[in-house]
Protein backbone atom coordinates (compact mmCIF):
# COMPACT_ATOMS: atom_id res chain seq x y z
CA UNK A 1 0.00 0.00 0.00
CA UNK A 2 1.70 3.29 -1.09
CA UNK A 3 1.73 5.96 1.43
CA UNK A 4 -0.48 9.09 1.01
CA UNK A 5 0.87 11.81 -1.20
CA UNK A 6 1.46 15.32 0.83
CA UNK A 7 -0.09 17.42 -1.14
CA UNK A 8 -0.02 21.49 0.21
CA UNK A 9 -2.20 23.95 -0.93
CA UNK A 10 -1.60 27.52 0.17
CA UNK A 11 -4.82 29.08 2.45
CA UNK A 12 -6.76 32.14 0.91
CA UNK A 13 -4.72 34.09 3.29
CA UNK A 14 -1.78 33.02 2.22
CA UNK A 15 -2.82 33.34 -1.54
CA UNK A 16 -3.93 36.75 -1.08
CA UNK A 17 -0.51 37.91 -0.61
CA UNK A 18 0.12 36.46 -3.95
CA UNK A 19 -2.60 38.12 -5.97
CA UNK A 20 -2.33 41.85 -4.46
CA UNK A 21 1.66 41.69 -5.54
CA UNK A 22 2.46 44.35 -8.34
CA UNK A 23 5.52 46.24 -9.27
CA UNK A 24 4.86 48.97 -7.32
CA UNK A 25 3.33 46.74 -4.09
CA UNK A 26 5.97 43.57 -3.14
CA UNK A 27 4.48 41.72 -0.71
CA UNK A 28 7.88 40.13 1.27
CA UNK A 29 8.93 41.02 4.96
CA UNK A 30 12.34 41.90 5.18
CA UNK A 31 14.04 41.36 8.83
CA UNK A 32 17.48 43.00 9.80
CA UNK A 33 19.19 41.59 12.09
CA UNK A 34 22.61 42.95 13.43
CA UNK A 35 25.69 40.69 15.03
CA UNK A 36 28.67 41.85 17.05
CA UNK A 37 31.12 38.97 16.13
CA UNK A 38 33.55 39.61 18.93
CA UNK A 39 31.89 36.58 21.29
CA UNK A 40 32.71 34.00 18.44
CA UNK A 41 35.38 32.31 18.09
CA UNK A 42 38.44 34.74 17.31
CA UNK A 43 36.45 37.42 17.12
CA UNK A 44 35.40 37.05 13.62
CA UNK A 45 32.34 35.28 11.58
CA UNK A 46 33.00 34.49 7.84
CA UNK A 47 30.55 34.58 5.20
CA UNK A 48 31.32 31.00 4.49
CA UNK A 49 30.07 30.25 8.30
CA UNK A 50 27.11 31.87 7.71
CA UNK A 51 25.92 30.08 4.82
CA UNK A 52 27.32 26.47 6.60
CA UNK A 53 25.33 27.17 10.04
CA UNK A 54 22.27 27.70 7.37
CA UNK A 55 23.11 24.42 5.83
CA UNK A 56 22.70 22.52 9.55
CA UNK A 57 19.40 24.42 10.09
CA UNK A 58 17.76 24.37 6.35
CA UNK A 59 15.24 21.67 7.77
CA UNK A 60 13.81 23.62 10.54
CA UNK A 61 10.97 24.46 8.23
CA UNK A 62 9.32 23.53 5.08
CA UNK A 63 9.48 26.98 3.92
CA UNK A 64 13.30 26.89 2.87
CA UNK A 65 13.07 24.34 0.23
CA UNK A 66 9.55 24.17 -1.54
CA UNK A 67 8.48 26.91 -4.18
CA UNK A 68 5.20 27.53 -5.79
CA UNK A 69 3.17 25.90 -8.46
CA UNK A 70 0.12 28.34 -9.59
CA UNK A 71 -2.61 26.57 -11.85
CA UNK A 72 -3.05 28.63 -15.02
CA UNK A 73 -5.64 31.55 -14.82
CA UNK A 74 -5.48 31.25 -10.96
CA UNK A 75 -8.39 28.75 -11.16
CA UNK A 76 -7.61 27.80 -7.55
CA UNK A 77 -5.15 28.70 -5.24
CA UNK A 78 -1.33 27.57 -5.74
CA UNK A 79 0.56 24.46 -4.40
CA UNK A 80 3.74 24.47 -2.86
CA UNK A 81 6.21 22.07 -4.52
CA UNK A 82 9.32 21.01 -3.78
CA UNK A 83 12.14 22.61 -6.02
CA UNK A 84 14.24 19.94 -7.45
CA UNK A 85 16.75 22.37 -7.95
CA UNK A 86 17.43 23.46 -4.61
CA UNK A 87 20.36 25.43 -4.02
CA UNK A 88 21.09 27.21 -0.94
CA UNK A 89 24.47 29.21 -1.74
CA UNK A 90 22.02 30.67 -4.28
CA UNK A 91 19.45 32.12 -1.58
CA UNK A 92 22.61 33.83 0.20
CA UNK A 93 24.50 36.70 -1.00
CA UNK A 94 26.68 39.02 0.66
CA UNK A 95 27.80 42.78 0.01
CA UNK A 96 29.20 45.99 1.78
CA UNK A 97 28.00 49.16 2.78
CA UNK A 98 29.65 51.80 0.99
CA UNK A 99 31.18 54.76 2.80
CA UNK A 100 31.02 56.34 4.98
CA UNK A 101 28.85 53.48 6.28
CA UNK A 102 26.91 55.55 8.79
CA UNK A 103 23.42 55.08 9.98
CA UNK A 104 22.03 56.95 6.76
CA UNK A 105 23.78 54.92 4.17
CA UNK A 106 22.65 52.03 5.96
CA UNK A 107 19.18 52.98 5.84
CA UNK A 108 19.02 53.71 2.45
CA UNK A 109 20.97 50.36 1.28
CA UNK A 110 18.19 48.18 3.74
CA UNK A 111 15.50 50.78 1.75
CA UNK A 112 16.80 49.99 -1.85
CA UNK A 113 17.13 45.68 -1.03
CA UNK A 114 13.82 46.15 0.30
CA UNK A 115 12.00 47.55 -2.82
CA UNK A 116 13.99 44.72 -5.28
CA UNK A 117 11.16 41.60 -5.88
CA UNK A 118 11.92 38.35 -5.12
CA UNK A 119 12.72 35.51 -7.76
CA UNK A 120 8.89 33.81 -7.62
CA UNK A 121 10.31 30.88 -9.41
CA UNK A 122 12.12 29.84 -6.71
CA UNK A 123 11.88 29.30 -2.53
CA UNK A 124 10.34 32.60 -1.74
CA UNK A 125 13.18 33.74 0.55
CA UNK A 126 16.78 34.68 0.50
CA UNK A 127 19.75 36.29 2.96
CA UNK A 128 22.12 39.16 2.54
CA UNK A 129 24.71 39.69 4.34
CA UNK A 130 26.33 43.79 4.86
CA UNK A 131 29.21 44.49 6.49
CA UNK A 132 31.00 47.97 6.74
CA UNK A 133 29.08 49.09 9.68
CA UNK A 134 31.82 51.19 10.69
CA UNK A 135 30.49 54.45 11.61
CA UNK A 136 26.95 53.85 13.63
CA UNK A 137 26.69 54.49 16.79
CA UNK A 138 25.31 51.54 19.29
CA UNK A 139 27.30 49.04 16.80
CA UNK A 140 30.41 47.69 17.87
CA UNK A 141 33.15 47.13 15.71
CA UNK A 142 33.03 44.65 13.27
CA UNK A 143 29.19 44.46 13.34
CA UNK A 144 27.43 43.00 10.36
CA UNK A 145 23.84 42.34 8.92
CA UNK A 146 22.16 40.10 7.80
CA UNK A 147 18.89 40.96 5.69
CA UNK A 148 16.45 37.73 5.72
CA UNK A 149 13.89 39.04 2.87
CA UNK A 150 10.36 35.97 2.74
CA UNK A 151 7.07 36.06 1.08
CA UNK A 152 4.47 37.52 3.23
CA UNK A 153 2.13 34.52 1.71
CA UNK A 154 4.75 31.60 3.57
CA UNK A 155 5.38 33.61 6.91
CA UNK A 156 3.68 35.91 9.34
CA UNK A 157 4.87 37.93 12.25
CA UNK A 158 4.21 35.38 14.64
CA UNK A 159 5.76 32.48 12.56
CA UNK A 160 8.28 34.63 11.59
CA UNK A 161 9.64 35.02 15.38
CA UNK A 162 9.34 31.36 15.47
CA UNK A 163 11.74 30.99 12.17
CA UNK A 164 14.08 33.27 13.39
CA UNK A 165 14.68 31.23 16.57
CA UNK A 166 14.89 28.13 15.56
CA UNK A 167 17.87 29.01 13.29
CA UNK A 168 19.45 31.25 16.38
CA UNK A 169 21.25 29.86 19.34
CA UNK A 170 20.93 30.50 22.79
CA UNK A 171 24.44 31.24 23.64
CA UNK A 172 27.89 31.39 21.69
CA UNK A 173 28.82 27.62 21.84
CA UNK A 174 25.40 26.78 19.45
CA UNK A 175 22.82 25.96 21.55
CA UNK A 176 20.12 25.98 19.29
CA UNK A 177 17.74 28.41 21.20
CA UNK A 178 14.66 26.29 21.01
CA UNK A 179 14.71 22.21 20.35
CA UNK A 180 14.82 21.54 16.58
CA UNK A 181 13.06 19.25 14.91
CA UNK A 182 14.00 15.60 14.48
CA UNK A 183 14.35 14.30 10.75
CA UNK A 184 13.39 16.28 7.43
CA UNK A 185 10.41 18.06 6.44
CA UNK A 186 8.14 15.81 4.50
CA UNK A 187 8.77 17.08 0.92
CA UNK A 188 5.70 18.49 -0.99
CA UNK A 189 4.34 16.67 -4.04
CA UNK A 190 2.49 17.79 -7.06
CA UNK A 191 -1.13 16.97 -7.39
CA UNK A 192 -1.86 15.21 -10.42
CA UNK A 193 -3.84 17.39 -13.18
CA UNK A 194 -7.36 15.87 -12.13
CA UNK A 195 -6.71 15.98 -8.50
CA UNK A 196 -6.00 19.41 -9.09
CA UNK A 197 -8.93 20.22 -11.08
CA UNK A 198 -11.40 17.91 -8.72
CA UNK A 199 -10.15 20.58 -5.70
CA UNK A 200 -11.01 23.49 -8.11
CA UNK A 201 -14.19 22.06 -8.70
CA UNK A 202 -15.35 21.78 -5.22
CA UNK A 203 -13.53 24.66 -3.49
CA UNK A 204 -15.88 26.80 -6.37
CA UNK A 205 -18.91 25.12 -5.21
CA UNK A 206 -18.56 24.85 -1.58
CA UNK A 207 -17.24 28.64 -1.11
CA UNK A 208 -20.80 30.20 -1.36
CA UNK A 209 -22.26 27.78 0.96
CA UNK A 210 -19.12 28.73 3.68
CA UNK A 211 -19.22 32.08 2.98
CA UNK A 212 -23.13 32.53 3.61
CA UNK A 213 -22.26 30.80 6.91
CA UNK A 214 -19.56 33.23 7.53
CA UNK A 215 -21.97 35.86 7.02
CA UNK A 216 -24.37 34.63 9.17
CA UNK A 217 -21.53 34.39 12.09
CA UNK A 218 -21.48 37.98 11.66
CA UNK A 219 -24.78 38.93 11.18
CA UNK A 220 -25.57 40.55 14.93
CA UNK A 221 -22.62 42.42 14.54
CA UNK A 222 -23.33 44.36 11.26
CA UNK A 223 -27.13 44.83 12.65
CA UNK A 224 -25.24 46.43 15.36
CA UNK A 225 -22.88 48.83 13.29
CA UNK A 226 -26.26 49.14 10.62
CA UNK A 227 -28.35 50.38 13.74
CA UNK A 228 -25.60 52.78 14.97
CA UNK A 229 -24.81 54.55 11.69
CA UNK A 230 -28.80 55.08 11.31
CA UNK A 231 -28.71 56.99 14.61
CA UNK A 232 -26.30 59.46 12.59
CA UNK A 233 -24.66 62.43 15.12
CA UNK A 234 -20.97 60.73 16.30
CA UNK A 235 -21.32 57.54 15.97
CA UNK A 236 -21.86 58.06 12.15
CA UNK A 237 -18.45 59.71 12.20
CA UNK A 238 -17.00 56.81 13.52
CA UNK A 239 -16.47 54.91 9.48
CA UNK A 240 -14.70 58.11 8.91
CA UNK A 241 -10.80 58.23 6.97
CA UNK A 242 -9.72 61.63 7.08
CA UNK A 243 -7.06 62.07 3.51
CA UNK A 244 -3.43 62.35 4.30
CA UNK A 245 -0.83 62.03 2.33
CA UNK A 246 -0.09 58.30 2.68
CA UNK A 247 -3.40 57.75 1.31
CA UNK A 248 -1.94 57.95 -2.12
CA UNK A 249 -0.41 55.28 -4.83
CA UNK A 250 2.39 53.95 -3.38
CA UNK A 251 5.92 54.06 -5.78
CA UNK A 252 8.54 51.12 -5.92
CA UNK A 253 10.88 53.44 -3.71
CA UNK A 254 10.48 53.04 -0.24
CA UNK A 255 12.32 54.42 2.50
CA UNK A 256 13.08 52.93 5.94
CA UNK A 257 14.28 54.57 9.51
CA UNK A 258 14.10 53.54 12.88
CA UNK A 259 14.62 54.51 16.48
CA UNK A 260 14.83 52.18 19.50
CA UNK A 261 13.57 52.13 23.05
CA UNK A 262 13.55 50.70 26.20
CA UNK A 263 11.15 48.11 26.29
CA UNK A 264 10.70 48.86 30.44
CA UNK A 265 10.30 52.70 29.70
CA UNK A 266 7.06 51.25 27.91
CA UNK A 267 5.81 48.79 30.79
CA UNK A 268 5.77 51.92 32.80
CA UNK A 269 4.12 54.06 30.97
CA UNK A 270 1.14 51.84 30.54
CA UNK A 271 0.48 51.90 34.34
CA UNK A 272 -0.61 55.51 33.90
CA UNK A 273 -3.48 54.48 32.52
CA UNK A 274 -5.88 51.46 34.28
CA UNK A 275 -5.65 48.65 32.12
CA UNK A 276 -3.48 50.19 29.36
CA UNK A 277 -1.50 47.19 27.25
CA UNK A 278 1.96 47.45 25.56
CA UNK A 279 0.17 47.39 22.19
CA UNK A 280 -1.88 50.70 23.41
CA UNK A 281 1.14 52.73 24.65
CA UNK A 282 2.71 52.01 21.37
CA UNK A 283 -0.31 53.46 18.93
CA UNK A 284 0.01 55.96 21.69
CA UNK A 285 3.57 56.82 20.11
CA UNK A 286 2.59 56.80 17.18
CA UNK A 287 -0.40 58.74 17.31
CA UNK A 288 2.15 61.43 18.88
CA UNK A 289 4.49 61.48 16.07
CA UNK A 290 2.28 61.73 13.15
CA UNK A 291 0.82 64.55 15.53
CA UNK A 292 3.80 66.10 14.95
CA UNK A 293 4.47 65.32 11.50
CA UNK A 294 1.49 66.57 10.05
CA UNK A 295 1.63 69.43 12.17
CA UNK A 296 4.27 70.99 10.92
CA UNK A 297 3.18 70.18 7.39
CA UNK A 298 0.15 72.10 8.60
CA UNK A 299 -1.77 68.55 7.00
CA UNK A 300 -3.15 67.32 10.25
CA UNK A 301 -6.57 66.55 9.56
CA UNK A 302 -9.83 67.52 12.49
CA UNK A 303 -10.85 64.18 12.78
CA UNK A 304 -8.57 61.50 14.12
CA UNK A 305 -6.34 59.01 11.99
CA UNK A 306 -7.41 55.51 11.81
CA UNK A 307 -4.32 52.45 11.69
CA UNK A 308 -4.63 49.02 10.99
CA UNK A 309 -3.89 46.73 13.36
CA UNK A 310 -3.07 42.83 12.47
CA UNK A 311 -4.01 40.76 15.16
CA UNK A 312 -2.35 37.39 15.91
CA UNK A 313 -5.03 34.55 15.37
CA UNK A 314 -3.14 31.54 16.17
CA UNK A 315 -3.78 29.44 19.07
CA UNK A 316 -1.23 29.21 22.49
CA UNK A 317 -0.91 25.36 21.75
CA UNK A 318 2.18 25.87 19.58
CA UNK A 319 0.90 26.89 16.55
CA UNK A 320 3.63 29.31 16.08
CA UNK A 321 5.59 26.93 14.41
CA UNK A 322 3.51 26.16 10.93
CA UNK A 323 4.39 28.34 8.06
CA UNK A 324 1.75 30.58 7.07
CA UNK A 325 -0.26 33.19 7.65
CA UNK A 326 -3.03 33.37 10.33
CA UNK A 327 -4.01 36.70 11.51
CA UNK A 328 -6.75 38.85 11.70
CA UNK A 329 -7.19 42.53 11.86
CA UNK A 330 -8.81 45.35 13.32
CA UNK A 331 -9.08 49.44 12.23
CA UNK A 332 -9.28 51.54 14.99
CA UNK A 333 -8.68 55.12 15.74
CA UNK A 334 -5.75 56.43 17.13
CA UNK A 335 -6.83 60.07 18.41
CA UNK A 336 -4.49 61.93 16.55
CA UNK A 337 -6.62 64.73 17.14
CA UNK A 338 -5.98 64.93 21.58
CA UNK A 339 -2.90 66.67 22.27
CA UNK A 340 -2.71 66.04 25.73
CA UNK A 341 -0.79 62.27 25.77
CA UNK A 342 -2.30 61.04 28.57
CA UNK A 343 -5.76 61.74 27.31
CA UNK A 344 -4.91 59.93 24.06
CA UNK A 345 -3.72 56.76 25.46
CA UNK A 346 -6.83 56.40 27.76
CA UNK A 347 -9.06 56.72 24.45
CA UNK A 348 -6.66 54.74 22.73
CA UNK A 349 -7.32 52.13 24.95
CA UNK A 350 -10.76 52.61 25.16
CA UNK A 351 -11.11 52.15 21.54
CA UNK A 352 -9.06 48.90 21.58
CA UNK A 353 -11.29 47.58 24.41
CA UNK A 354 -14.21 48.02 22.21
CA UNK A 355 -12.47 46.74 18.64
CA UNK A 356 -11.38 43.40 20.42
CA UNK A 357 -15.47 43.18 22.44
CA UNK A 358 -16.15 43.13 18.74
CA UNK A 359 -17.90 46.63 18.30
CA UNK A 360 -16.13 48.47 16.35
CA UNK A 361 -13.39 48.04 13.68
CA UNK A 362 -15.67 45.21 11.81
CA UNK A 363 -14.72 45.88 8.28
CA UNK A 364 -11.70 44.41 8.59
CA UNK A 365 -11.91 41.41 10.62
CA UNK A 366 -14.92 40.33 8.47
CA UNK A 367 -12.77 41.16 5.06
CA UNK A 368 -9.83 39.13 6.48
CA UNK A 369 -12.52 35.92 7.64
CA UNK A 370 -14.59 36.04 4.45
CA UNK A 371 -11.34 35.99 1.92
CA UNK A 372 -11.07 32.54 3.27
CA UNK A 373 -14.23 31.37 1.62
CA UNK A 374 -14.21 32.89 -1.96
CA UNK A 375 -13.06 30.87 -4.51
CA UNK A 376 -9.53 31.40 -6.06
CA UNK A 377 -10.38 32.39 -9.65
CA UNK A 378 -12.49 35.28 -7.67
CA UNK A 379 -10.19 36.67 -4.98
CA UNK A 380 -7.36 36.95 -7.59
CA UNK A 381 -9.61 38.57 -10.14
CA UNK A 382 -10.76 41.07 -7.10
CA UNK A 383 -6.89 41.61 -6.12
CA UNK A 384 -6.08 42.44 -9.49
CA UNK A 385 -8.96 45.44 -9.08
CA UNK A 386 -8.29 46.47 -5.76
CA UNK A 387 -4.16 46.87 -5.98
CA UNK A 388 -4.91 49.33 -9.09
CA UNK A 389 -4.31 52.75 -7.26
CA UNK A 390 -7.57 53.94 -9.29
CA UNK A 391 -9.72 51.57 -6.65
CA UNK A 392 -7.79 50.99 -3.97
CA UNK A 393 -10.24 51.41 -1.23
CA UNK A 394 -9.26 54.25 1.42
CA UNK A 395 -9.38 51.72 4.43
CA UNK A 396 -7.20 53.28 7.25
CA UNK A 397 -3.99 55.84 6.87
CA UNK A 398 -1.43 53.26 8.10
CA UNK A 399 -0.79 50.53 9.84
CA UNK A 400 0.45 49.97 13.14
CA UNK A 401 2.10 46.41 13.75
CA UNK A 402 3.11 44.98 17.53
CA UNK A 403 5.19 41.57 17.42
CA UNK A 404 6.34 40.53 20.78
CA UNK A 405 10.12 38.59 20.00
CA UNK A 406 12.45 36.56 22.01
CA UNK A 407 13.28 38.28 25.60
CA UNK A 408 16.70 36.84 25.59
CA UNK A 409 20.10 37.58 24.11
CA UNK A 410 20.43 35.38 21.07
CA UNK A 411 23.54 34.21 19.40
CA UNK A 412 24.38 33.12 15.19
CA UNK A 413 27.86 31.59 14.66
CA UNK A 414 29.09 32.92 18.14
CA UNK A 415 28.26 36.34 17.09
CA UNK A 416 25.83 38.07 19.78
CA UNK A 417 22.34 39.78 18.20
CA UNK A 418 22.38 43.26 19.15
CA UNK A 419 19.64 45.03 17.32
CA UNK A 420 16.85 43.96 14.96
CA UNK A 421 14.86 45.87 11.99
CA UNK A 422 11.65 44.97 10.30
CA UNK A 423 10.44 45.80 6.84
CA UNK A 424 6.78 45.22 5.41
CA UNK A 425 4.89 46.14 2.55
CA UNK A 426 2.71 48.89 2.03
CA UNK A 427 -0.24 49.48 -0.25
CA UNK A 428 -2.11 51.88 -2.45
CA UNK A 429 -4.27 53.97 -0.21
CA UNK A 430 -2.12 52.81 2.72
CA UNK A 431 1.67 54.02 2.46
CA UNK A 432 3.05 54.19 5.90
CA UNK A 433 3.49 50.94 8.17
CA UNK A 434 4.67 50.86 11.71
CA UNK A 435 6.86 48.19 13.07
CA UNK A 436 7.22 47.92 16.56
CA UNK A 437 10.00 44.67 17.40
CA UNK A 438 10.69 43.79 20.95
CA UNK A 439 13.63 42.14 21.78
CA UNK A 440 15.87 41.53 24.68
CA UNK A 441 14.48 44.19 26.59
CA UNK A 442 14.44 46.69 23.84
CA UNK A 443 11.41 48.16 20.90
CA UNK A 444 12.28 49.26 17.73
CA UNK A 445 9.99 51.45 15.76
CA UNK A 446 10.71 50.99 12.40
CA UNK A 447 8.95 53.01 9.87
CA UNK A 448 8.21 52.07 6.54
CA UNK A 449 6.68 54.54 3.32
CA UNK A 450 7.64 55.74 0.43
CA UNK A 451 10.28 57.97 -0.40
CA UNK A 452 7.67 60.64 -2.32
CA UNK A 453 5.01 60.64 0.22
CA UNK A 454 7.68 60.76 3.28
CA UNK A 455 10.82 62.76 1.88
CA UNK A 456 11.71 63.65 5.61
CA UNK A 457 11.61 60.09 7.16
CA UNK A 458 14.63 61.94 9.59
CA UNK A 459 12.52 63.97 11.02
CA UNK A 460 9.43 61.69 11.39
CA UNK A 461 12.21 60.10 13.55
CA UNK A 462 12.32 62.60 15.46
CA UNK A 463 8.52 62.95 16.07
CA UNK A 464 8.75 59.60 17.73
CA UNK A 465 11.18 60.44 20.00
CA UNK A 466 9.11 63.55 20.90
CA UNK A 467 6.06 61.56 21.59
CA UNK A 468 8.39 58.69 23.40
CA UNK A 469 9.18 61.78 25.58
CA UNK A 470 6.31 63.74 26.09
CA UNK A 471 4.17 60.20 27.17
CA UNK A 472 6.98 59.72 29.73
CA UNK A 473 7.05 63.13 31.21
CA UNK A 474 3.12 63.33 31.69
CA UNK A 475 1.68 63.22 35.43
CA UNK A 476 -1.06 61.20 35.77
CA UNK A 477 -3.86 63.17 37.70
CA UNK A 478 -7.34 63.05 38.05
CA UNK A 479 -8.78 64.80 35.51
CA UNK A 480 -7.62 61.87 33.31
CA UNK A 481 -10.60 59.31 33.97
CA UNK A 482 -8.91 55.65 34.03
CA UNK A 483 -5.95 57.04 35.77
CA UNK A 484 -3.83 54.16 37.52
CA UNK A 485 -3.84 56.32 41.35
CA UNK A 486 -1.15 53.88 42.00
CA UNK A 487 1.55 55.40 40.02
CA UNK A 488 0.47 59.17 40.74
CA UNK A 489 3.47 58.81 43.58
CA UNK A 490 5.65 56.44 41.60
CA UNK A 491 9.10 57.66 39.16
CA UNK A 492 8.02 58.92 35.89
CA UNK A 493 9.84 57.25 32.97
CA UNK A 494 12.82 59.88 32.42
CA UNK A 495 13.23 62.38 29.77
CA UNK A 496 15.15 61.26 26.42
CA UNK A 497 16.69 63.56 24.96
CA UNK A 498 16.85 62.56 21.08
CA UNK A 499 20.64 61.77 19.95
CA UNK A 500 19.94 62.81 16.31
CA UNK A 501 23.30 63.53 14.54
CA UNK A 502 23.90 65.79 12.28
CA UNK A 503 24.69 62.84 9.45
CA UNK A 504 21.47 61.48 10.09
CA UNK A 505 22.51 58.19 12.78
CA UNK A 506 20.22 56.42 14.80
CA UNK A 507 19.90 57.09 18.72
CA UNK A 508 20.34 53.86 20.64
CA UNK A 509 19.95 53.65 24.19
CA UNK A 510 21.78 50.37 26.20
CA UNK A 511 19.55 47.91 28.31
CA UNK A 512 20.62 46.86 32.02
CA UNK A 513 20.86 43.16 32.17
CA UNK A 514 18.28 41.17 33.93
CA UNK A 515 17.35 38.28 35.20
CA UNK A 516 15.63 35.93 32.23
CA UNK A 517 13.09 33.60 33.00
CA UNK A 518 13.28 30.01 31.31
CA UNK A 519 14.59 30.20 27.52
CA UNK A 520 11.30 28.67 26.34
CA UNK A 521 9.42 31.10 27.60
CA UNK A 522 10.86 34.30 26.70
CA UNK A 523 11.41 33.29 22.97
CA UNK A 524 7.69 33.94 23.02
CA UNK A 525 8.12 37.85 23.84
CA UNK A 526 5.13 37.20 26.12
CA UNK A 527 1.55 37.74 24.49
CA UNK A 528 1.46 37.49 21.16
CA UNK A 529 -1.22 40.26 20.55
CA UNK A 530 1.15 43.06 21.72
CA UNK A 531 -0.93 43.00 25.79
Amino acid sequence: MTEPSNISQLSAQDAQFLYIQSATNLTHVTAVYIYDPSTAPGGKVRYKDIIEHMRKRIDVSPMFKRKLYRLPLDIDHPYWVEDEHFDLEAHISHGRLPKPGDWRQFCIHVARHHSKPLDMTRPLWDMYVLEGLDNIPGYAKGSYAILTRIHHSTIDGVSAVHFFAAISDMDAKGTPAIPLPEGKPAANDLPTAAEMLNRAVNSTVASPVKLAQALLKFTPALLSTAQKSLKGGEEKSDAGVPQTRFNGPVTPNKIFDAITFDLDDLKQMRLKVNDATINDVVLAICSGALRHYLTKHKELPEESLVAVAPVNARSRSGEESNPGNNISAMTIKIWSNIADPLERLQAIRDMTRETKAAKSGLSARILTDLTQHIPGATMAGVARILIDERFAPKMSNLMVSNVPGPQIQLYMNGAKLTHQYGLAPLAHGMGLFIAALSYNGTISFNIISDRKMMPDVEFFRECLQKAFNELGDAKPNMRVSGTNKTTMASKSVASKKPAVRKDGSVMYRRVAKKPRTAASKAIGGGNPKGN
